[in-house]
């Protein structure tokens, strides 16, 4: 009786394989794309200003870049306008990068660069 009231435990397949599968897939190729922008803008904009900017998206061509005060967002566009940008876009043809727009923004709580959190979107 007791051999016909309990059941066998069902195997299911290995989750490992299928979540390779996925990142090789998803995250990877946008990954690549990323670390090649990340790499480019950290090696061509000064650290001065790449301390208050932060690479928020980069959709259709068109990398999006949030600074966080409005001096630093006019230094950066005068960069960018005196040919920072075409070295950019020559730099990255590669990764797909056609625009390169600027917002202001903050990405962290606090004042002061002492006290910064990075803050994440609800």
């Amino acid at each position: 009786m007791h051999r016909y009231k309990s059941q066998a435990d069902p195997i299911g397949i290995a989750l490992g394989p299928e979540m390779i599968d996925f990142f090789k897939r998803s995250v990877a190729k946008r990954q690549t794309k990323l670390v090649k922008l990340a790499e480019c803008w950290s090696g061509l904009v000064p650290q001065i200003l790449s301390e208050h900017c932060a690479l928020e998206c980069f959709v259709r061509g068109t990398l999006t870049v949030m600074v966080d005060s409005s001096s630093h967002l006019y230094e950066l566009k005068q960069l960018l306008l005196a040919g920072l940008e075409e070295q950019l876009l020559f730099a990255c043809r590669s990764a797909g990068l056609r625009k390169i727009t600027l917002r202001p923004g903050r990405w962290y709580e606090g004042e002061s660069s002492n006290d910064r959190k990075i803050r994440f979107q609800r």
